[in-house]
């Protein structure tokens, strides 16, 4: 079964109408797609609209229903931290951390490969590890903050690191971060996303999480679901056959439904 949860459409900051979305979803003979949309913030223009969420659930509604016979359709929200927890019922409720609050200005975190360097020096005395502890213990509230069903793109700090060498990941620091996140995000039962979102657009040659991380989240008995991130149609379903097949030879418990 193909499952493509984390999607985004003109809703937000995605390329296509969700009726786009859904008919390549139907060529790529995916079982079960998800839209969604970034929630709504004050301080970002690229996020849903202040009023739209009932548009879109009334949107994604209608499409259910017109392509039922073809594809199963879920309607969803990526609830960023600063959101809070979701005013509608959605299907799921993928939780990501995009934004780091200093002196009351929000900093999103993973559009400009300068923002790390630029905050890091600016507010953390050039300490690129206390700027990720912060980070790593944001991530650990998702579930409680956003009443996440999944974690969105869990190490998305490293979203540059391939191109711009921001920091070591394997500083004692940055392993004990991630695990301190990961530990207490266990016991919510939320799901891991394997995201190739940074891959499809030139960042990274491997998916979100690192292997180090899976094999933490493996070994603290985690599950996991693929994610393309897609913003735009061409992109649903990026690099699932070679994710699936990482997945299944590291012997990882994927979840088949949601």
């Amino acid at each position: 079964m193909i499952i493509d949860l984390h999607t985004h459409t003109i809703f937000c900051d995605g390329k296509n109408t969700p009726e786009e979305m859904v008919l390549s979803a139907i060529e790529k003979n995916i079982d079960i797609l998800g839209i969604a949309f970034h929630s709504y913030v004050t301080f970002d223009d690229v996020c849903i609209k202040k009023d739209g969420e009932t548009e879109f659930i009334n949107e994604i509604s209608k499409l259910k229903e017109k392509y039922q016979d073809k594809i199963k359709i879920l309607c969803g929200v990526e609830q960023d931290y600063f959101s809070g927890k979701p005013q509608h019922n959605f299907d799921y409720v993928i939780g990501s951390v995009h934004y780091i609050e200093k002196d009351n200005q929000y900093f999103i975190i993973d559009i400009d490969p300068e923002m790390i360097p630029t905050l890091v020096k600016n507010y953390y005395d050039n300490d690129v590890y206390a700027f990720i502890e912060e980070y790593y213990q944001m991530v650990s509230e998702i579930p409680s903050t956003t009443n996440a069903d999944i974690i969105g793109h869990i190490d998305l700090v490293s979203k540059f690191n391939e191109i711009k060498n921001l920091f070591d990941d394997q500083n004692p620091r940055y392993i004990k971060a991630y695990q301190s996140a990961i530990d207490k995000i266990i016991p919510y039962g939320t799901i891991f996303e394997i995201n190739t979102g940074a891959i499809s657009r030139g960042y990274r040659t491997t998916p979100y999480p690192s292997n180090d991380i899976i094999e933490y989240i493996k070994e603290k008995g985690g599950k996991f679901i693929l994610s393309s991130d897609s913003h735009n149609k061409d992109n649903l379903g990026f690099m699932f056959d070679r994710c699936r097949d990482m997945a299944n030879n590291l012997n990882l418990k994927m979840q088949e439904n949601i």
